[in-house]
């Protein structure tokens, strides 16, 4: 199947929270929406922010603007998600995020259980049964307007649940995508930039994606300095070659998406490696997937207007992208149904 996209600037695919809520999907696809109506007599139908102890609208959300996650980028951040009204891998993107704030010295000021609760409360409040929830931890500001002495500031917490936002829309997860490898940026080394920590310091794959979307491709695969795989815009590559899987093992954020398509490997009888993988391996592989929690599994069709394998999503990928899909429904201590 030909696929013809609207290649925007974002990699993201924007939802305005309270208004569209659901993204087309193929009929009979592995990805279908609940079937449920929003009470908008609430005024957090549709989506909800936690700020400063507060829940609110998420259209009424703000922050300071001299707060040092704003200001220097001094934040570490999560996104999980919610599907079919079941909340997935939350406390592993809870541990995740405090062990990146441990990481760059910064104090949540609450326990992961305080943590975990306000998220599902947010969830709950926003009434969605499909979401986007992020949770993030800044170095705060202080009592001084632009404070500079790191002792004396304030961290803190965001947390919002709002519309599923997709770094693939549904059709390109079941049909395919394209992507390019940039030739006019790196991804950022592991001595400037923490590949561990999520982060907010995305010049290198905005700029990516600009070049992306200039060359006719939705999305970008960014190397490293040593020419060997990073990861893309918000999601972990994996390639597939004689029915195994490799994926980045440096310059690649831990993906929680992708430890979970490694476990479904296990599962399915698949070998699958953390490794380094080069761009000659890259180009070389039989299939390849993009993994994140905005978009699951969604294959890579073409690399810089090549096809990859016959141009159609292979077996392999298709085979756990759908078994990613149906986890989202299965008792278990991967989901935990938000209680609405």
């Amino acid at each position: 199947m030909t696929l013809t996209t609207d290649i925007g600037t974002s990699n993201l695919v924007a939802v305005e929270p309270g208004a569209a809520i659901r993204e087309d999907t193929p009929a009979g696809s592995a990805i279908q929406y609940s079937d449920y109506e929003l009470d908008t007599s609430s005024p957090f139908a549709g989506g909800v922010a936690w700020i400063e102890g507060e829940y609110m609208p998420a259209e009424d959300a703000r922050i300071s603007i001299f707060d040092t996650g704003f200001g220097h980028s001094d934040v570490t951040y999560t996104v999980a998600h919610v599907w079919h009204g079941n909340i997935f891998r939350l406390d592993d993107h809870v541990d995740r995020l405090l062990d990146g704030a441990r990481k760059l010295r910064l104090d949540a000021g609450m326990s992961k259980a305080e943590i975990v609760e306000i998220t599902k409360k947010c969830v709950s409040l926003s009434q969605l049964r499909e979401s986007f929830v992020n949770l993030t931890i800044t170095r705060g500001y202080g009592k001084r307007k632009g404070e500079k002495d790191l002792s004396k500031l304030t961290h803190q917490v965001y947390i919002y649940a709002i519309p599923y936002l997709w770094a693939f829309p549904p059709a390109e997860q079941i049909f395919g995508t394209t992507a390019i490898v940039p030739r006019h940026v790196r991804r950022a080394g592991r001595n400037t930039v923490d590949p561990t920590i999520k982060n907010y310091q995305w010049g290198d794959l905005t700029a990516a994606s600009f070049e992306a979307k200039d060359r006719g491709a939705r999305t970008a695969i960014l190397l490293d300095s040593d020419n060997c795989v990073a990861e893309g815009p918000g999601f972990n590559v994996v390639i597939v070659k004689d029915g195994k899987l490799f994926s980045p093992s440096r310059n690649a954020l831990p993906g929680i998406t992708r430890k979970t398509v490694y476990e479904l490997a296990e599962q399915m009888g698949i070998e699958a490696t953390l490794c380094d993988v080069t761009s000659r391996e890259l180009y070389d592989a039989d299939e390849i997937m993009a993994v994140t929690t905005a978009g699951g599994v969604t294959p890579i069709n073409s690399l810089d207007g090549e096809n990859i394998g016959n141009g159609e999503p292979g077996p392999v990928t298709v085979a756990i992208r759908d078994r990613f899909w149906a986890l989202m429904d299965e008792p278990g201590p991967l989901i935990e149904a938000i209680n609405y």
